[in-house]
Protein backbone atom coordinates (compact mmCIF):
# COMPACT_ATOMS: atom_id res chain seq x y z
CA UNK A 1 0.00 0.00 0.00
CA UNK A 2 1.62 3.44 -0.71
CA UNK A 3 -0.20 6.98 0.17
CA UNK A 4 -1.60 8.79 -2.81
CA UNK A 5 -2.20 13.09 -2.10
CA UNK A 6 -5.95 14.67 -2.45
CA UNK A 7 -6.55 18.04 -3.85
CA UNK A 8 -9.45 19.47 -3.84
CA UNK A 9 -9.50 22.89 -6.22
CA UNK A 10 -12.56 25.32 -6.27
CA UNK A 11 -11.68 26.69 -9.98
CA UNK A 12 -10.90 24.90 -13.34
CA UNK A 13 -7.52 26.87 -13.56
CA UNK A 14 -6.30 25.25 -10.31
CA UNK A 15 -7.43 21.56 -11.55
CA UNK A 16 -4.72 22.38 -14.76
CA UNK A 17 -2.17 23.89 -12.66
CA UNK A 18 -2.06 20.61 -10.38
CA UNK A 19 -2.13 18.66 -13.49
CA UNK A 20 0.55 20.06 -15.12
CA UNK A 21 3.28 20.40 -11.83
CA UNK A 22 2.41 16.68 -10.97
CA UNK A 23 2.71 15.20 -14.88
CA UNK A 24 1.28 11.62 -15.93
CA UNK A 25 1.05 10.84 -11.76
CA UNK A 26 -2.56 13.20 -11.55
CA UNK A 27 -5.64 12.08 -12.56
CA UNK A 28 -8.97 13.60 -12.43
CA UNK A 29 -11.40 12.33 -9.47
CA UNK A 30 -14.97 12.75 -10.69
CA UNK A 31 -16.91 9.98 -10.23
CA UNK A 32 -14.09 7.50 -8.97
CA UNK A 33 -16.08 4.57 -10.37
CA UNK A 34 -13.73 3.19 -13.00
CA UNK A 35 -10.22 5.66 -11.11
CA UNK A 36 -10.54 3.72 -7.73
CA UNK A 37 -10.99 0.22 -8.99
CA UNK A 38 -8.22 0.92 -11.46
CA UNK A 39 -5.50 1.96 -8.77
CA UNK A 40 -7.04 -1.05 -6.19
CA UNK A 41 -6.07 -3.45 -9.15
CA UNK A 42 -2.93 -1.74 -9.86
CA UNK A 43 -3.84 -1.23 -13.39
CA UNK A 44 -3.06 2.57 -12.89
CA UNK A 45 -0.41 4.51 -11.01
CA UNK A 46 -1.64 7.54 -9.48
CA UNK A 47 0.14 9.78 -6.87
CA UNK A 48 -2.22 12.70 -6.68
CA UNK A 49 -6.07 12.43 -7.12
CA UNK A 50 -7.55 15.89 -8.15
CA UNK A 51 -11.38 15.94 -6.94
CA UNK A 52 -13.34 17.22 -9.27
CA UNK A 53 -16.36 17.13 -7.63
CA UNK A 54 -15.82 20.86 -5.74
CA UNK A 55 -15.58 22.61 -8.76
CA UNK A 56 -18.85 24.92 -9.67
CA UNK A 57 -18.35 24.38 -13.39
CA UNK A 58 -17.86 20.56 -13.71
CA UNK A 59 -20.97 20.13 -11.54
CA UNK A 60 -23.61 22.29 -13.29
CA UNK A 61 -26.47 21.61 -16.10
CA UNK A 62 -26.86 24.32 -18.29
CA UNK A 63 -29.88 24.21 -20.80
CA UNK A 64 -29.65 26.72 -23.52
CA UNK A 65 -32.34 29.09 -25.12
CA UNK A 66 -31.57 27.41 -28.17
CA UNK A 67 -32.36 23.85 -26.88
CA UNK A 68 -28.78 22.60 -26.04
CA UNK A 69 -27.45 21.15 -22.52
CA UNK A 70 -23.67 21.63 -21.35
CA UNK A 71 -23.57 19.11 -18.87
CA UNK A 72 -20.63 19.33 -15.96
CA UNK A 73 -17.99 16.61 -16.43
CA UNK A 74 -18.63 15.59 -13.18
CA UNK A 75 -22.40 15.44 -13.18
CA UNK A 76 -23.87 12.28 -11.58
CA UNK A 77 -25.81 9.72 -13.68
CA UNK A 78 -28.72 10.18 -11.62
CA UNK A 79 -28.75 13.87 -11.95
CA UNK A 80 -29.10 13.48 -15.76
CA UNK A 81 -31.66 10.86 -15.09
CA UNK A 82 -33.88 12.67 -12.87
CA UNK A 83 -33.66 15.95 -14.61
CA UNK A 84 -37.18 16.46 -15.99
CA UNK A 85 -35.88 18.52 -19.11
CA UNK A 86 -33.13 16.84 -19.97
CA UNK A 87 -35.69 13.29 -20.00
CA UNK A 88 -37.60 15.20 -21.97
CA UNK A 89 -35.51 16.30 -25.01
CA UNK A 90 -32.94 13.76 -24.84
CA UNK A 91 -34.36 10.68 -24.12
CA UNK A 92 -31.96 8.53 -26.21
CA UNK A 93 -28.90 10.03 -23.66
CA UNK A 94 -31.16 8.81 -20.96
CA UNK A 95 -31.24 5.31 -22.13
CA UNK A 96 -27.35 5.33 -21.69
CA UNK A 97 -27.11 7.36 -17.96
CA UNK A 98 -30.09 4.94 -16.87
CA UNK A 99 -27.61 1.80 -17.38
CA UNK A 100 -23.73 2.86 -16.56
CA UNK A 101 -23.96 0.39 -13.50
CA UNK A 102 -26.20 0.12 -10.39
CA UNK A 103 -27.95 2.62 -8.35
CA UNK A 104 -24.88 3.45 -6.21
CA UNK A 105 -22.85 3.64 -9.24
CA UNK A 106 -25.06 6.16 -10.78
CA UNK A 107 -25.01 8.42 -7.75
CA UNK A 108 -20.69 9.00 -8.25
CA UNK A 109 -20.41 8.20 -12.59
CA UNK A 110 -20.79 10.46 -15.16
CA UNK A 111 -20.71 10.63 -18.42
CA UNK A 112 -17.71 12.82 -18.49
CA UNK A 113 -15.80 9.89 -16.56
CA UNK A 114 -17.45 7.64 -19.05
CA UNK A 115 -15.44 9.81 -21.98
CA UNK A 116 -12.42 10.17 -20.22
CA UNK A 117 -11.74 6.32 -19.14
CA UNK A 118 -12.43 5.70 -22.93
CA UNK A 119 -12.95 2.31 -22.67
CA UNK A 120 -14.54 0.53 -25.96
CA UNK A 121 -17.57 -0.97 -23.95
CA UNK A 122 -18.39 2.46 -22.63
CA UNK A 123 -22.35 3.23 -22.85
CA UNK A 124 -22.27 6.79 -22.78
CA UNK A 125 -20.02 7.34 -25.67
CA UNK A 126 -22.11 6.35 -28.46
CA UNK A 127 -25.07 8.03 -27.21
CA UNK A 128 -23.12 11.17 -26.86
CA UNK A 129 -21.83 10.44 -30.18
CA UNK A 130 -25.30 9.77 -32.33
CA UNK A 131 -26.30 13.56 -30.87
CA UNK A 132 -23.34 15.27 -32.14
CA UNK A 133 -22.40 16.30 -28.72
CA UNK A 134 -19.05 18.28 -28.15
CA UNK A 135 -16.31 17.51 -25.13
CA UNK A 136 -15.04 20.81 -24.14
CA UNK A 137 -11.37 20.62 -22.95
CA UNK A 138 -9.25 22.64 -20.98
CA UNK A 139 -5.40 22.85 -20.38
CA UNK A 140 -2.01 24.87 -19.64
CA UNK A 141 -2.78 26.60 -23.38
CA UNK A 142 -6.10 27.39 -22.93
CA UNK A 143 -9.77 25.72 -24.46
CA UNK A 144 -10.52 23.84 -26.80
CA UNK A 145 -13.51 21.62 -28.30
CA UNK A 146 -13.67 18.29 -30.15
CA UNK A 147 -16.10 16.06 -31.08
CA UNK A 148 -16.89 13.12 -29.39
CA UNK A 149 -16.72 11.02 -31.73
CA UNK A 150 -12.98 11.96 -32.31
CA UNK A 151 -12.62 11.76 -28.59
CA UNK A 152 -11.16 8.34 -27.94
CA UNK A 153 -8.21 7.11 -29.62
CA UNK A 154 -7.85 3.20 -28.02
CA UNK A 155 -8.67 1.65 -25.33
CA UNK A 156 -8.37 3.39 -22.82
CA UNK A 157 -7.06 6.79 -24.65
CA UNK A 158 -8.20 10.01 -25.62
CA UNK A 159 -6.75 13.11 -27.04
CA UNK A 160 -6.43 14.63 -23.63
CA UNK A 161 -2.67 16.39 -23.58
CA UNK A 162 -0.25 16.72 -20.11
CA UNK A 163 -2.26 18.95 -18.37
CA UNK A 164 -5.63 18.73 -19.89
CA UNK A 165 -9.27 17.86 -18.53
CA UNK A 166 -12.88 17.89 -19.96
CA UNK A 167 -14.60 20.40 -18.33
CA UNK A 168 -18.28 20.01 -20.06
CA UNK A 169 -20.22 17.91 -22.90
CA UNK A 170 -22.36 19.93 -25.18
CA UNK A 171 -25.30 18.35 -26.75
CA UNK A 172 -27.06 20.45 -29.45
CA UNK A 173 -30.56 20.16 -29.13
CA UNK A 174 -32.30 17.67 -31.48
CA UNK A 175 -34.14 19.16 -34.50
CA UNK A 176 -38.04 18.85 -35.44
CA UNK A 177 -38.88 15.19 -36.19
CA UNK A 178 -35.81 13.68 -35.24
CA UNK A 179 -35.17 11.30 -32.66
CA UNK A 180 -32.51 9.43 -31.14
CA UNK A 181 -32.15 5.57 -29.29
CA UNK A 182 -29.82 3.73 -27.43
CA UNK A 183 -29.63 -0.04 -26.15
CA UNK A 184 -26.99 -2.66 -25.67
CA UNK A 185 -26.95 -6.24 -24.97
CA UNK A 186 -25.26 -7.99 -21.92
CA UNK A 187 -25.97 -11.38 -20.65
CA UNK A 188 -27.31 -10.01 -17.34
CA UNK A 189 -29.89 -7.28 -17.18
CA UNK A 190 -27.66 -4.79 -14.68
CA UNK A 191 -24.35 -3.70 -13.73
CA UNK A 192 -22.80 -5.72 -16.59
CA UNK A 193 -20.53 -4.52 -19.81
CA UNK A 194 -22.13 -4.53 -23.12
CA UNK A 195 -21.14 -7.10 -25.01
CA UNK A 196 -22.52 -4.60 -28.30
CA UNK A 197 -23.74 -1.58 -27.65
CA UNK A 198 -25.58 0.57 -30.71
CA UNK A 199 -27.05 3.85 -31.05
CA UNK A 200 -29.09 5.75 -33.28
CA UNK A 201 -30.85 9.09 -34.22
CA UNK A 202 -32.72 9.65 -37.12
CA UNK A 203 -34.61 13.05 -38.89
CA UNK A 204 -37.98 12.22 -40.91
CA UNK A 205 -39.62 14.18 -43.66
CA UNK A 206 -42.80 12.47 -43.02
CA UNK A 207 -41.96 8.37 -43.39
CA UNK A 208 -38.37 9.69 -45.28
CA UNK A 209 -35.10 9.57 -43.50
CA UNK A 210 -33.53 12.74 -43.38
CA UNK A 211 -30.71 11.91 -42.20
CA UNK A 212 -29.41 9.61 -39.60
CA UNK A 213 -26.05 9.00 -37.04
CA UNK A 214 -25.06 5.35 -36.15
CA UNK A 215 -22.97 4.76 -33.35
CA UNK A 216 -21.64 1.70 -31.89
CA UNK A 217 -19.49 -0.18 -28.66
CA UNK A 218 -17.37 -2.97 -28.05
CA UNK A 219 -16.94 -3.73 -31.92
CA UNK A 220 -13.62 -1.48 -32.34
CA UNK A 221 -10.73 -0.33 -30.51
CA UNK A 222 -12.59 3.17 -29.32
CA UNK A 223 -16.86 3.44 -29.59
CA UNK A 224 -17.11 4.11 -33.37
CA UNK A 225 -19.23 6.69 -35.41
CA UNK A 226 -20.73 4.24 -38.72
CA UNK A 227 -20.69 7.14 -41.12
CA UNK A 228 -21.57 4.38 -43.80
CA UNK A 229 -24.74 3.10 -42.15
CA UNK A 230 -25.68 7.13 -42.24
CA UNK A 231 -25.33 7.15 -45.77
CA UNK A 232 -27.26 3.98 -46.17
CA UNK A 233 -30.14 5.87 -44.98
CA UNK A 234 -30.17 9.31 -46.06
CA UNK A 235 -32.75 10.04 -48.49
CA UNK A 236 -34.27 6.49 -47.59
CA UNK A 237 -37.89 5.32 -46.29
CA UNK A 238 -38.19 4.33 -43.06
CA UNK A 239 -38.73 0.67 -43.81
CA UNK A 240 -37.05 -2.53 -42.45
CA UNK A 241 -35.76 -2.78 -45.79
CA UNK A 242 -33.55 0.81 -45.13
CA UNK A 243 -32.75 -0.64 -41.74
CA UNK A 244 -31.39 -3.97 -42.49
CA UNK A 245 -28.93 -2.33 -45.19
CA UNK A 246 -27.59 0.18 -42.62
CA UNK A 247 -27.36 -2.94 -40.58
CA UNK A 248 -25.10 -4.29 -42.82
CA UNK A 249 -22.93 -1.18 -43.33
CA UNK A 250 -22.43 -1.32 -39.60
CA UNK A 251 -21.74 -4.82 -40.14
CA UNK A 252 -18.61 -4.09 -42.49
CA UNK A 253 -17.58 -1.03 -40.51
CA UNK A 254 -17.33 -2.78 -37.32
CA UNK A 255 -13.94 -4.97 -36.34
CA UNK A 256 -15.18 -7.46 -33.27
CA UNK A 257 -12.61 -9.09 -31.64
CA UNK A 258 -13.15 -12.94 -29.81
CA UNK A 259 -13.10 -12.18 -25.51
CA UNK A 260 -14.49 -13.60 -22.31
CA UNK A 261 -18.19 -11.80 -23.37
CA UNK A 262 -18.27 -13.05 -27.03
CA UNK A 263 -17.13 -14.31 -30.02
CA UNK A 264 -16.23 -12.12 -33.21
CA UNK A 265 -19.13 -13.36 -34.71
CA UNK A 266 -21.46 -13.35 -32.41
CA UNK A 267 -20.80 -9.64 -31.95
CA UNK A 268 -21.11 -9.10 -35.48
CA UNK A 269 -24.84 -10.49 -35.90
CA UNK A 270 -25.83 -8.54 -32.76
CA UNK A 271 -24.65 -5.45 -34.42
CA UNK A 272 -27.18 -6.10 -36.94
CA UNK A 273 -29.85 -6.91 -34.86
CA UNK A 274 -29.35 -3.81 -32.46
CA UNK A 275 -28.74 -1.23 -35.13
CA UNK A 276 -32.09 -2.19 -36.48
CA UNK A 277 -33.57 -1.95 -33.00
CA UNK A 278 -32.04 1.27 -32.60
CA UNK A 279 -32.93 2.77 -35.20
CA UNK A 280 -36.80 1.09 -34.94
CA UNK A 281 -36.41 3.28 -31.63
CA UNK A 282 -35.50 6.28 -32.60
CA UNK A 283 -37.93 6.44 -35.59
CA UNK A 284 -40.75 5.38 -33.18
CA UNK A 285 -39.64 8.75 -31.12
CA UNK A 286 -39.15 10.63 -34.25
CA UNK A 287 -42.57 9.95 -34.89
CA UNK A 288 -43.73 11.41 -31.06
CA UNK A 289 -44.05 8.17 -29.45
CA UNK A 290 -42.62 6.23 -26.46
CA UNK A 291 -39.70 3.83 -26.28
CA UNK A 292 -38.79 2.06 -22.63
CA UNK A 293 -41.52 4.60 -21.18
CA UNK A 294 -39.98 7.60 -23.01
Amino acid sequence: MRAINYAAPTMVEDAVRILRENGAGARIFAGGTDLIVQVRENTRDVDVMVDAKGIEELTRVEIGADGSVTLGAAVPCYQIAGDDAIVAAFPGLIDAAGIIGGTAIQGRASLGGNLCNSSPAADGIPALIVHGATANIAGPDGRRSVAVADFCTGPGTNVLAAGEMLVSLTIPALVPNSGAHYLRFTPRNEMDIAVVGAGAQVVLDGDTIVSARIALGAVAPTPMYAAAADEALAGQPATEESYEAAAAAAQNAATPITDMRGTADFRNHLVAVLTKRALRGAVERAKGGAVNGR
